[in-house]
């Protein structure tokens, strides 16, 4: 998998606001929606909540990787966020959470996503690499940072 693949410049979002899980999924599925013809964001946000229903989503460390199905999606779609002020996450280690990885991916049941959360995994394990998105200031420069990296 390849992060120019599932992620655009225009789905990265650095230092914002993020006041609560709630707003923060509305957020990006209004971002999603405004990006990716054919998806709902009233969709992706109903999606997400319900996955977080089921288990919190932060790994831990300050980061979280929601994700979700949604009909209408065609292709896996990458959100990159940070956040000014870490929010609350239900983590297992307790930490709030600070970076996101959001992944929203078509309602076909296939393998794709399974592999594509498993690389985000993977990715977000690097503490390198998280203590750069953390610092770096520009939407630009997190989407640059993020597809040039190697695990």
């Amino acid at each position: 998998m390849q992060m120019e693949d599932i992620l655009t410049p225009g789905r990265c979002l650095c230092a914002i606001e993020g006041h609560s899980r709630k707003r923060l999924f509305y957020r990006i599925s209004e971002l999603i929606a405004d990006d990716a013809p054919g998806v709902d964001a009233d969709a992706v946000f109903r999606a997400l909540m319900a996955r977080e229903q089921l288990g919190s989503t932060g790994l831990g460390h300050g980061i979280a990787i929601p994700h979700c199905r949604v009909e209408g999606c065609r292709e896996v779609l990458g959100v990159l966020v940070t956040l000014r002020e870490p929010i609350d996450f239900d983590a297992m280690d307790g930490h709030p959470v600070d970076l996101l990885f959001c992944l929203v991916v078509p309602d076909a049941r296939d393998d794709d996503h399974v592999r594509t959360l498993a690389a985000v995994a993977a990715l977000f394990g690097d503490a390198d690499f998280c203590f750069t998105l953390r610092n770096t200031g520009d939407a630009d420069d997190l989407y640059t940072v993020t597809v040039t990296h190697q695990c």
